[in-house]
């Protein structure tokens, strides 16, 4: 007789699957859960019943069919036969009575004996067996464990066992704060709920989350000072949003709910109300939603009733269709009228919204209807026979209908044919069709279920539905994603009847992402426009200023950058009274307080398109300031938005209100005159470009009036060929708003107008002509007056002014600036040969004007001509200079800012050389100066052709002044200039200087050399440094000591005292520093002894120095041999440890207990 094996009662699924007729309860295996009741069966036993015993009887029939075997039997059969129990049984009677420490040993040993054994490795690979256990009820996936059910952590989410870390929009993962189960015992698990004072440790996201909830009840329940207090406590939370807590669910209910609900679901009134549809109980389908069994009505009555009732519907809806149709001919009439003015001139728009073809129904329009009797919703099914009263609609804004569907589309979903089911010729109890279709698993007891089983049946049940639904589902929509939703957002927040539900959805529109991208935010901002296109200006003030208003200090710079935004997007569809006084202060604030950039830069633009709707003169002064106060902002990125909008569009206003020409360009111009009054001393150059800028931007606007206001813009036509502007006819534009053509309205009235312009200057005159004769009798004498006050050295407020004069004079043409501009600067300068002498008046060519009206007026146009008036001035001037003695700031200012562009290097070498072949010396003297300041941007080559050998022909020069006057010069092509063949020409032309022994004896030469010496040695070349600059200054300073004129003395030993001064900071050899360097320190120590006994300790000092560098030099070299060794040896430790580490071929892990230090 074969031997059975008793514990062989359920090895493995395989076997109970091919038993499927067994008697006796048959054990699963603890990986696939506990025993638990089949779903749906009211009649299984419950789930924390106790685990079956092992049955050591059993009526089970083995699969040789030899019936049942008793224990008694096989005990009898023991002593005969050798009975063997298979490995996979004694697992699973260890599994099933809980033994798990001696499976999880009786397991290691099968590992180690290479036996592995399926059942024991799928159980303790399952970490689902070992979770610590949760307070809820066990579920079909759960194993019984020695202390209660053991959980899956991922099947059941529950308040102390979810890891909302996981689950964070904002990618921050807090740290797994889940306690082992090893680390609690049994007692402590079996007191864990039962006693209220243990509890477990209170995670950062459950924190935040009870936080929010708990301020949310003390607002509710009037607190507030308790709130203010409890927000105060905790700064780190928003507890405005909920979305800040951290969690991608939504928000709880609150506090009260929970406590009276004791965190159990219960479903809300509204999901908890009774439903039904006027259908016959035989009508329902097979799968739907259980309910009492209905009494049967009298079916041919019914019919007839529907009848009734759908005739009578038809003809409502053939009523409000004619009503409709009637109402869309009148709006369409007037929107005709509308566009027609629309077209002649588009309203300017701060988004482009070009790409997004909105499109508005003017039946949608009309479901808003009057908001005086809202519809309702109670949350039962519609009553899709109710016959709806005719609703009227006022008229909309004139940009918001641009096509029109079918009227028919409205009562789409109410004009489908009703449907009709096949119903089985069957005799089924209601009651036991009832309980049949009850098996159908369908959820409509909460909020999500009552909203899936009903449909709606018209446009307001789907506002309605979206209404309810949207808030539940942002939360739960990926951040990346949620734009995706504007688009419903919008379309229910402007259609929903209930203006609370519309501010809840506004409010989450502006709440949609934390962070909004540029994309996200013009995606936003569009949605806005067309939501305020449609609704009109009193929704928008009462429904989307508040959602701005309440994010105007949000911690986010992105959200207050939306804020500024939509201010601006805004504007046009706003009140007027809200503009010129809400909105404005709003922004006001935000440019004072906030400090992103970025956010002053909306900021600013957004000004800019208020200022382009404001129409209440008292707010110019408002205007004026916030010009001002932005202008001097911080950031260039916000100063650049003022010039390319703001100032635009408020010149554009003061335009309108007459007073650009008479307050806006003469408050600039006071506070230009007062800030050089004040300046005195010290001028404010920042606050100069300010103003100046300004002005420069006023510039086209002022033009434009000049042009709109001529006495023949009447006979301005746009008929016949119009030849096109020239490009470079005006400078070119910071932004659109600043091009001429914009400000006037098209380029074809533009180039008519210029082309009326420029005959009435050449042929007509002014007269009569109000806005030219103030730019040309008050402005430019103005401005002429303010630049004969600037210091001429000040080369930042010279260049300033120079563009302002170039974009002058290029807005408003070569005529004017022929005719106007250059007689007037001519008349103030007065050149002539004859005034010579600065006491007869002639001091203007020494300040400012000279390089100004040089660069900024004569500039303007490059053609021959003006060239030669170009270097007509400057060598006038140049000449004047010089016979007078004068100062030649002037000139020299002129040179530094058109050497600045390269294409006047040619122009000004011309000035040069008339100046090198004139007959006057002091002319000579000047021009040598001057070649010393355009030799740094002048091109090698020029350099080699053009300025060297001019420079030779001055060196050789019969007067001794112009031959020291090339000294600078030569010096600055030492510093500047890389070609050795041109270096060396001018290395002997200063060596003749220092060795011909004509000027042994030249004290003015020996200062310039000295100090052309100390200015460019520190960047000459170090060769040209060492071998020629220190050993012709230790020459001079051992030759000084041995002058006799002690006036000479000090003056060559104060000049040498600053060239060593200025070398020293260079690095010398230590040859030359013996040498050359120490003794020429010496010599001069020596004069500064019996001179300036203050000079000497300075010397001393510095010798010093010198001495020491030298000795450590020598004990670096003599410790050189042993750094090299030393290093060596580091590079060979180096080398193996590297070698060391490319041979480890194991895990990380492993990798990491190399560096542990062993015990």
């Amino acid at each position: 007789m074969a031997s059975v094996n008793p514990f062989n009662l359920s090895d493995s699924e395989e076997e109970a699957e091919r038993r499927p007729n067994e008697t006796v309860h048959t054990e699963r295996s603890p990986s696939e859960g506990a025993p638990g009741p089949p779903p749906g069966n009211p009649f299984s036993p419950p789930a924390d019943a106790e685990p079956p015993t092992l049955l050591l009887s059993s009526n089970r029939t083995s699969p040789s069919g030899e019936g049942s075997v008793s224990v008694a039997a096989t005990s009898a059969m023991a002593g005969t036969a050798e009975t063997r129990i298979s490995v996979d049984g004694i697992a699973a009677q260890l599994l099933r009575d809980q033994y798990i420490l001696t499976a999880l040993e009786f397991h290691t040993e099968l590992l180690e004996a290479g036996r592995e054994l399926p059942r024991l490795r799928d159980y303790f690979s399952n970490p689902g067996n070992f979770e610590r256990q949760s307070g809820t009820p066990p579920a079909k996936d759960q194993v019984l464990g020695p202390g209660g059910p053991l959980h899956r952590a991922g099947s059941i989410s529950t308040l102390d066992s979810l890891d909302f870390a996981r689950y964070s929009d904002d990618g921050n993962r807090e740290s797994d704060e889940r306690v082992a189960e090893s680390e609690v015992t049994s007692q402590e698990r079996k007191n864990f709920k039962s006693s209220p004072e243990i509890q477990e440790p209170i995670r950062p996201l459950e924190k935040r989350a009870l936080n929010f909830l708990v301020n949310e009840y003390l607002l509710k329940h009037d607190h507030k000072l308790s709130s203010i207090t409890f927000s105060d406590e905790n700064d780190d939370q928003d507890f405005e949003l909920w979305d800040d807590v951290g969690l991608n669910i939504p928000k709880p209910p609150d506090l009260l709910h929970l406590y009276r609900n004791c965190g159990v679901s219960v479903p809300s009134p509204r999901d908890m109300v009774d439903v039904s549809v006027e259908v016959d109980f035989d009508d329902l389908p097979g799968n739907c939603i259980a309910q009492d069994p209905p009494k049967k009505p009298d079916l041919l009555h019914q019919q007839q009733t529907e009848v009734v009732q759908e005739l009578e519907y038809q003809i409502s809806l053939l009523t409000n269709e004619k009503q409709s149709l009637a109402e869309q001919i009148k709006k369409l009439q007037s929107e005709i009228q509308t566009l027609k003015r629309t077209v002649s001139s588009p309203p300017p728009a701060t988004l482009n919204l070009g790409s997004h073809n909105i499109s508005y129904s003017t039946t949608t329009t009309s479901s808003i209807g009057p908001l005086s009797v809202p519809p309702t919703d109670n949350g039962q099914y519609l009553d899709i026979r109710r016959i709806s009263e005719p609703e009227t609609n006022p008229d909309p804004p004139s940009s918001q209908n641009i096509s029109h569907p079918q009227p028919q589309s409205r009562n789409k979903l109410k004009n489908r044919p009703s449907v009709q089911f096949d119903q089985p010729k069957r005799k089924l109890s209601p009651a036991f069709q009832q309980a049949l279709l009850s098996f159908c698993r369908m959820c409509s007891d909460s909020r999500l279920g009552a909203e899936v089983s009903r449909i709606a049946d018209s446009e307001e049940s789907v506002m309605l539905m979206l209404g309810r639904c949207l808030p539940h589902i942002v939360p739960n929509v990926l951040l990346a994603k949620r734009e995706e939703l504007i688009p419903l957002i919008l379309c229910t927040a402007c259609l929903h009847p209930e203006p609370k539900e519309r501010d809840q959805l506004l409010h989450i529109l502006f709440n949609l992402i934390k962070r909004p991208d540029d994309e996200q935010r013009q995606m936003i901002l569009t949605g806005c426009v067309a939501f305020a296109r449609h609704v009109g200006p009193t929704r928008v003030e009462a429904e989307l200023l508040p959602q701005c208003w309440e994010q105007i200090n949000h911690k986010y710079p992105e959200r207050r950058l939306l804020v500024a935004e939509s201010c601006g997007a805004l504007a046009p569809y706003l009140p007027k009274e809200i503009r010129s006084s809400l909105v404005l202060s709003m922004l006001q604030q935000m440019l004072t307080e906030d400090k992103a950039d970025m956010v002053r830069e909306a900021v600013v633009k957004s000004l800019g398109i208020i200022m382009g709707y404001i129409d209440d003169p008292d707010k110019y002064s408002q205007g004026f300031e916030l010009m001002l106060l932005s202008l001097g902002d911080p950031s260039e990125r916000v100063v650049s938005a003022v010039h390319q909008v703001f100032i635009p569009a408020f010149a554009a206003w003061t335009t309108e209100l007459g007073t650009l020409q008479t307050a806006l360009i003469p408050s600039l111009l006071a506070r230009i005159e007062k800030l050089l009054m004040q300046g005195e001393h010290g001028l404010d150059e920042h606050k100069l470009h300010v103003f100046l800028s300004a002005l420069q931007s006023l510039t086209p606007p002022l033009f434009a009036v000049v042009l709109q206001s001529a006495p023949f813009t009447s006979r301005a036509k746009l008929t016949g060929d119009v030849p096109a502007i020239e490009v470079t006819r005006f400078p070119r534009p910071a932004s659109p708003l600043q091009d001429v053509a914009t400000i006037i309205g098209s380029r074809e009235l533009l180039s008519a107008l210029l082309l009326l312009y420029d005959y009435q200057l050449e042929h007509e005159g002014t007269t009569g002509w109000d806005s030219l004769l103030w730019v040309v009798n008050q402005l430019l004498p103005q401005l002429i007056e303010i630049v004969g006050r600037i210091n001429v050295t000040s080369s930042t407020c010279v260049h300033e002014f120079s563009r302002f004069f170039w974009r002058l004079c290029r807005t408003f043409g070569k005529i004017f600036t022929n005719t106007k501009v250059k007689p007037q600067f001519q008349e103030i300068l007065r050149l002539s040969e004859e005034n010579v002498d600065v006491s007869a008046g002639n001091d203007i060519l020494t300040k400012a004007t000279v390089p100004i009206y040089a660069t900024g007026v004569l500039t303007c146009y490059n053609q021959d001509e003006d060239r030669k008036l170009l270097v007509g001035f400057l060598e006038d001037v140049m000449t004047t200079l010089s016979l007078s003695h004068a100062p030649l700031d002037s000139l020299k200012a002129s040179f530094v800012e058109l050497g600045a562009n390269p294409v006047y290097h040619e122009l000004l070498l011309t000035v040069l050389w008339y100046g090198v072949v004139h007959t006057s010396a002091l002319v000579r003297c000047t021009a040598a100066r001057m070649f010393e300041l355009l030799v740094k941007g002048v091109n090698e080559t020029l350099v080699a052709q053009r300025v060297v050998p001019a420079l030779i022909t001055l060196s050789s020069d019969p007067e001794i002044s112009v031959r020291i006057s090339t000294i600078p010069a030569f010096g600055t092509i030492m510093e500047t200039v890389t070609q050795k063949e041109l270096l060396e020409r001018v290395k002997m032309q200063l060596a003749s200087f220092l060795e011909d022994p004509q000027y042994q004896d030249q004290h003015s030469l020996h200062m310039e050399i000295i100090r052309t010496f100390g200015r460019v040695g520190p960047n000459a070349e170090p060769r040209f440094r060492d071998e020629f600059v220190l050993p012709h200054l230790h020459k001079l300073a051992l030759a000084n000591n041995s002058q006799t004129v002690e006036s000479k003395r000090i003056d060559i030993a104060t000049q040498l005292f600053e060239a060593y001064s200025a070398l020293s900071c260079c690095f010398i050899s230590e040859e030359v520093m013996v040498n050359h360097f120490l003794p020429g320190l010496r010599c001069l120590r020596a004069d500064m002894e019996q001179l300036s006994p203050e000079h000497e300790v300075i010397l001393s000092s510095m010798i010093k120095e010198c001495e020491i560098k030298v000795e450590n030099r020598g004990m670096a070299d003599a410790q050189g041999s042993m750094s090299i060794a030393s290093s060596l040896v580091g590079e060979d430790a180096k080398t193996k440890f590297l070698s060391k580490m490319g041979q480890l071929t194991t895990s990380g892990a492993m990798l990491a207990n190399v560096f542990q230090r062993k015990k």
